[in-house]
């Protein structure tokens, strides 16, 4: 039984480290919308094989590392490659210096993610920098986007978002960038560990569910995009938030406010005025 409940979440790792392979060969061919969608369809790999081993109780080391290795494939080597191939090509130096700045940031991302689950027994409900499968699936949502703008393909899609294809393509090296950064960085991303799309805590949270699957069911394209851009901006908007409500010379006077005993009790102190 222990080596069949391993082998499952095993197995949809493969099928997703499968799947960026077929993603970066589609990019070789210039199959660009096969390839966007290979890298979309390794994220719900993604997501599957970690909530099946959680489900078995099979989690383990391995598990973190082959999962790792598959989404540096699938998320940070497939994504720099198809945008290589669609934009950055024609950049020069420019453009192959950015792509190879993706796939390090995207290594050191998982790499510090390794050690931080090795240590950490409870883990927050956050993540410490950009998951690359966020940064993968911007990319990629964009780019099925950008085969539909360029093909003239018929789809239900929302003409706000569709006129801001071409902008986001001029873009796009300074994005590569950007997500680059926030990968290795220290802001802040949900891992929606406290909540629940099966069983939602609120009216509020159910509704906004329904209303995220009726968005996809009828602008499927523009809605996983639009998704995407709103959870990697969440990120940046509340270290903003945190950093005006939080103030480092605030955290300095409270730490001078108090002292701390050795039987560990805090006694206020209140400054004298000046005189």
């Amino acid at each position: 039984m222990k080596s069949g409940v391993y082998l499952i979440p095993s197995t949809l790792t493969a099928i997703n480290m499968a799947l960026g392979f077929y993603s970066i060969v589609a990019s070789i061919r210039e199959q660009w919308n096969v390839a966007a969608w290979a890298i979309l369809a390794a994220i719900l790999m993604d997501v599957f094989d970690g909530r099946v081993a959680r489900w078995t109780k099979s989690t383990s080391k391995f598990g973190i590392e082959f999962d790792s290795l598959s989404d540096w494939i699938s998320f940070g080597i497939a994504p720099a490659i198809l945008m290589y191939m669609l934009v950055l090509r024609d950049r020069g130096r420019i453009g192959f210096a950015i792509a190879l700045l993706y796939i390090i940031c995207g290594a050191l991302r998982l790499a510090r993610f390794n050690l931080k689950s090795l240590f950490e027994k409870d883990q927050a409900p956050y993540f410490v920098g950009l998951p690359i499968p966020a940064a993968g699936g911007i990319l990629a949502s964009f780019v099925v986007l950008y085969d539909i703008w360029a093909e003239g393909k018929k789809a239900r899609t929302i003409q706000l978002v569709m006129r801001q294809v071409p902008a986001f393509y001029h873009l796009l090296p300074g994005i590569l960038f950007v997500l680059s950064i926030l990968m290795v960085s220290e802001v802040r991303y949900s891992s929606f560990k406290k909540g629940s799309l099966i069983k939602p805590r609120s009216l509020r949270t159910f509704l906004t569910s329904v209303l995220v699957c009726l968005m996809i069911y009828v602008y499927p394209q523009n809605t996983i995009f639009i998704l995407f851009c709103a959870y990697i901006c969440s990120g940046i908007l509340e270290t903003f938030w945190r950093a005006t409500r939080y103030h480092p010379k605030e955290k300095e006077k409270e730490k001078d406010l108090s002292i701390e005993t050795p039987s560990g009790n805090s006694w206020e102190i209140k400054r004298k005025a000046n005189q």
